[in-house]
């Protein structure tokens, strides 16, 4: 776990939300739909999942929308639930080589819950460590059917049995929080963002050498490209204990150099590096079907607006050693159930 030093300078990170484009994806992509053809293939890029047609009305319930100033509020003001997933598919070519091993199935490596708060100017995001062992309930199959509740499960084997739908509703399970929409980025779109940018400097503590990430650094500052950041985001075996919580570490530091390289980026002024990471950003998105849109991720984007940075905070759900497996971790209670009740 973080220590208190450490959680200040995390909640001055911006939103991971950011971090996956949903502001660059809502007012960067407004500059390319001007142009009817680049609309059209930025909004057929993303994929969606309706998982609220899929899930019903077992859930938790959704929070009480806050009555705004006006009916004719333009921009959404009520507090919301995002489930971010990093997803290591290896389905295609690219995934493939970047990711290695099978090319079927996928688990979900990075599981965030970003919570903005109603008026949409404090957030909170919580990473749940991929290697929680939990209930995983039974969940619904798009061919048909429905997979067993499984006891003691790996928190990301929701995702390899039941997809983003198993993935939301265990985490809805484990929180009893209303996961409001869904977004996924996958390696090779993940790689290709950081590509568009022109890559991102990133400064480590401590050398790294991790033969499963195949990333091997020095301690200091680098300049990555899109495989090497992927694979710092990757890296667990080649830090600290080599547990998934010095992973998470990374992904936030990695998080904070990919928002620093976007700010310095003048988009606005190059159409073409816009439009390309406009695309990058687009084709690697996952959603549910209230996301699908650039018209909807603009409009979240633009509610975000009044979002701070050091008005977000990043936490990780709390976590013991699991009894069974000291290569687990389990929720540790009750600070795990204090914390989605803060969230609620």
């Amino acid at each position: 776990m973080s220590g208190d030093g450490e959680d200040r300078r995390a909640g001055r990170r911006p939103s991971v939300l950011k971090a996956v484009g949903l502001a660059l994806a809502g007012t960067l992509v407004a500059g390319c739909a001007a142009a009817g053809w680049a609309y059209w293939h930025l909004n057929s890029n993303i994929k969606s999942v309706d998982i609220n047609s899929a899930l019903g009305d077992d859930r938790p319930a959704k929070a009480t929308p806050t009555p705004s100033a006006s009916d004719a509020a333009p921009l959404p003001t009520e507090s919301v639930n995002i489930l971010v997933l990093g997803s290591d598919s290896r389905s295609g070519r690219e995934n493939q080589a970047l990711g290695g091993g099978s090319s079927t199935g996928a688990r979900s490596d990075t599981a965030m819950v970003v919570h903005i708060d109603a008026g949409r100017t404090t957030a909170t995001v919580v990473s749940i460590p991929r290697d929680t062992l939990v209930t995983r309930p039974s969940c619904p199959l798009e061919s048909g059917g429905d997979t067993a509740v499984s006891y003691g499960a790996m928190f990301n084997s929701a995702y390899a049995v039941g997809g983003p739908v198993c993935a939301v509703k265990t985490v809805e399970s484990i929180t009893d929080v209303r996961m409001d929409h869904y977004i996924e980025i996958d390696f090779s779109g993940f790689a290709r963002l950081v590509n568009a940018l022109g890559g991102v400097t990133v400064t480590t503590d401590e050398d790294i050498d991790d033969a499963d990430s195949h990333l091997t650094l020095k301690a200091g500052t680098h300049h990555l490209d899109g495989k090497q950041a992927l694979a710092l985001a990757r890296t667990r075996h080649g830090i600290g204990d080599g547990s998934d919580l010095g992973r998470i570490g990374l992904q936030q530091r990695l998080v904070k150099a990919l928002l620093e390289q976007i700010s310095s980026t003048s988009l606005l002024t190059s159409p073409a590096k816009l439009y390309s990471v406009a695309d990058a950003v687009t084709g690697s998105l996952t959603t549910d079907t209230g996301l699908d849109s650039l018209t909807e991720l603009t409009t979240l984007g633009e509610s975000l607006k009044g979002l701070a940075a050091d008005d977000v905070k990043t936490v990780t759900m709390p976590v013991v050693t699991a009894p069974s497996d000291p290569n687990r971790v389990v929720a540790e209670e009750p600070a795990a159930s204090e914390l989605w009740e803060s969230l609620r």
